[in-house]
């Protein structure tokens, strides 16, 4: 009986401290660092080619728009100078996106419907 007593405790111990671990395992063991977050979301764009009929890679610029503990947020300009044409003074938004640092989502702002949708690459 003390045998059996003493299994059954080591593997509710066991599974005590495993479980931490197996719900973790689908998350990154780091999180992703604001330039890892940044150049992810600028690798699945190219990849995705999503402005690649609007406007060219050099003619827009990332900026941080904000963090948190989950993600960050960055925001897509166009850049105006000789280069790339129109009003230096003036940078027009072309998107947002937030990146979450554990699993490396990608969600996008729609203006349209006023909140954050997952990012879905376009249809041509």
């Amino acid at each position: 009986m003390k045998i059996e007593f003493r299994l059954i405790t080591a593997a509710v111990i066991a599974a005590i401290l495993i479980s931490p671990i197996v719900a973790q395992a689908g998350s990154r063991s780091h999180p992703l660092s604001e330039d890892a977050a940044l150049a992810l979301l600028e690798r699945t764009l190219k990849r995705d080619h999503v402005y690649e009929k609007r406007i060219s890679w050099d003619c827009i610029s990332y900026g941080t728009e904000g963090t948190t503990n989950a993600y960050f947020e960055f925001v897509l300009r166009e850049i105006h100078n000789a280069k790339c044409g129109g009003p230096p003074e003036w940078s027009p938004l072309i998107d947002r996106y937030r990146i979450y640092r554990r699993s490396g989502k990608i969600t996008q702002w729609e203006a349209a419907e006023d909140k954050w949708q997952p990012y879905r690459p376009p249809t041509n």
